[in-house]
């Protein structure tokens, strides 16, 4: 794990060795026993009660909210000094995968846990975890996060909520309002963020009760409509001095930072939401008939299920590997003494702010593809609300919007990409360069005798081609880059999709030293088909960022150049497609 402490985005500039990353097949027998005690849970306490959730019953979900803290599934992030389990972050985005099959309740339980608690865990003085943190990991107390107002929302730093201190300065009074804020209907802590002086901004812990402070109606959602959505209202709010979570005037590098963990615990539960679209998708298919045949017999229905089980492991293998290195990341913290430090703990999340922003855009755009497969293989059916997959259609849209559009996230990814390199993090640039000169030489197809050879190629080329768009749409735009929105969304699909593919590569560079022959032929399966579509997909980004950046001759001899780098034997996913989804068929769900 060395490279992973190093820095993020280099995947785009570096190779990775399988042994880097942190897979599945990596679970211990402990966070395995966690999953099944979270599943357990779920089958006694959740599922019984379903109707009842969805319905915004808030005095049963608190209820079942302070069970679940009994059972430790509230507190795996906070330290053990504190009343938690102080889990890993692979461990704690196994438990959010877990709960997603809970639908709305997973909801209010990882805003309780994610973005509710972990800015009190991370940045809180002593003072404020120990009056705090107990009662959050065990329930007693119920956490909500407070960004977003009518006015602001991408744009987080334009809040018009102000804090000023009182006269005697024992207070800071707070006035304005906040959306859309998770939990609101019964949570009691809320993490406000306000400026103080209308200037600087600034996290408070606000408590449900303060004079002044009043929750709004809520809101009628299209999905997710079990949890809590409301507004809230601050007048004259007088919140004491020692509810300042980290410092005046650096709220954002609490708000940034936590969001960035929320992104990637955000593919988590899209992951859970995905597998569970594929077992009702295949068990259906097996048992609805038409024209005298299961349905799944068909091949059309089979690459269907095929599609979702191959985005579905490949997101797997995205979240987790960036799980590991953001646990990496706070091992080195801790390591170094600097644990209890929240700008190191910032710097140490901020490190990998451009994989979560993948992780996120990759995730609920493949759950939103998953479910709606989904819901075309339940055909009528899956439109009437007595099928899950009807609700998993409506609860997913959601995640494109959660923590940061997926359009900002996309402007992200190169932005961030950017601001390392110039900083000297990575060699993004020299890179570029060299290539320039690579690209005059001959460039002869390697041999691909070896398995997975063709994939390893493919992930090499698809770098070397958003390499060259990049280093070119540096050359001719300079600083007006970040205003040309269209060329930065190619450049960050090329990224998302290299990540992608490349999480899929290493992962199963890492089965086949030690699996199964059918896990590591299954395993090869999905990551061939994926990465050909995905390399198809970064050669039409490549071509679209060129054709606004080039025109003429010069369009043509870069075009040249991109469908050398582009070049290998194609590969027979319709063949591959129906060896993946003849074991979804038989097994009913989704399948490794």
């Amino acid at each position: 794990m060395t490279e992973a402490i190093r820095f993020g985005g280099r995947f785009v500039v570096e190779d990775s060795a399988p042994e880097s990353v942190v897979t599945p097949e990596d679970f211990t027998e402990e966070q395995r026993m966690m999953a099944e005690a979270a599943e357990q849970f779920m089958e006694a306490e959740i599922t019984p009660r379903d109707a009842e959730i969805e319905a915004l019953n808030y005095e049963l979900t608190v209820a079942l909210m302070r069970k679940a803290g009994e059972l430790g599934l509230l507190g795996a992030d906070v330290p053990e000094a504190y009343g938690g389990l102080g889990l890993d972050k692979v461990s704690t985005t196994l438990l959010a995968e877990t709960m997603a099959r809970a639908s709305s309740f997973a909801l209010s339980v990882g805003a309780h846990t994610g973005i509710g608690t972990l800015p009190i865990v991370f940045f809180g003085t002593r003072e404020q975890k120990r009056a705090y943190l107990p009662d959050l990991a065990s329930g007693r107390r119920i956490a909500a996060y407070c960004l977003t107002e009518p006015a602001s929302g991408s744009d987080a730093l334009g809040a018009k909520t102000t804090a000023r201190l009182s006269a005697d300065g024992k207070h800071y009074v707070l006035n304005g309002s906040k959306l859309y804020i998770t939990n609101a209907g019964f949570a009691d802590l809320f993490v406000v963020y306000a400026k103080v002086d209308g200037e600087r901004f600034t996290a408070f812990i606000v408590e449900r009760g303060m004079p002044g402070f009043s929750v709004g109606p809520e809101e009628h959602k299209m999905g997710i409509k079990g949890s809590s959505t409301c507004p809230l209202y601050f007048e004259d709010v007088s919140v004491p001095i020692k509810n300042v979570l980290g410092e005046v005037g650096k709220g954002h590098h609490i708000a940034f930072n936590i969001l960035n963990i929320g992104r990637f615990k955000l593919g988590a539960g899209c992951l859970g939401s995905a597998k569970e679209a594929i077992e009702l998708a295949s068990s259906y298919a097996n048992t609805r008939k038409q024209f005298g045949r299961a349905i799944s017999s068909y091949p059309l229905i089979g690459a269907k299920l095929a599609d979702m089980n191959i985005r579905t492991f490949v997101l797997e293998s995205m979240v987790y590997r960036t799980a590991g290195w953001i646990d990496a990341m706070l091992r080195d913290t801790e390591e170094k003494g600097t644990a209890g430090d929240g700008m190191q703990i910032a710097r140490a999340i901020g490190e990998y702010a451009l994989e979560c922003s993948i992780v996120k855009v990759f995730a609920s755009e493949a759950l939103d593809f998953v479910a709606d497969e989904a819901v075309q293989i339940h055909g009528g059916y899956g439109y009437i609300r007595e099928y899950k997959v009807e609700r998993i259609y409506r609860d997913s849209r959601i995640n494109r919007i959660f923590e940061g559009t997926n359009e900002i996230n996309r402007m992200l990814i190169p932005g961030t990409l950017m601001k390392k390199a110039l900083k000297g993090e990575l060699p993004l640039l020299p890179k570029a360069k060299a290539l320039q000169a690579e690209l005059m030489q001959p460039m002869p197809l390697p041999s691909f005798d070896a398995p997975l050879a063709k994939e390893a190629y493919r992930v090499g080329q698809a770098k070397k081609a958003f390499l060259a768009a990049g280093g070119l749409a540096v050359q001719k735009l300079g600083p007006r880059l970040e205003q040309e929105q269209e060329v930065l969304c190619a450049l960050a699909d090329q990224m998302i999709q290299i990540f992608a593919m490349e999480s899929a590569l290493l992962r199963t560079q890492k089965i086949a030293k030690g699996a199964s022959s059918d896990k590591t032929e299954q395993a090869i399966a999905m990551t061939a088909v994926f990465v050909q579509e995905a390399s198809e997909r970064v050669e039409s980004l490549a071509k679209l960022a060129l054709a606004a950046l080039e025109t003429g001759d010069g369009l043509q001899m870069q075009l040249s150049v991109l469908k050398k780098l582009m070049r290998a034997p194609l590969t027979d996913t319709v063949a591959l497609k129906r060896a993946i989804a003849a074991r979804v068929i038989r097994s009913e769900h989704y399948v490794v």
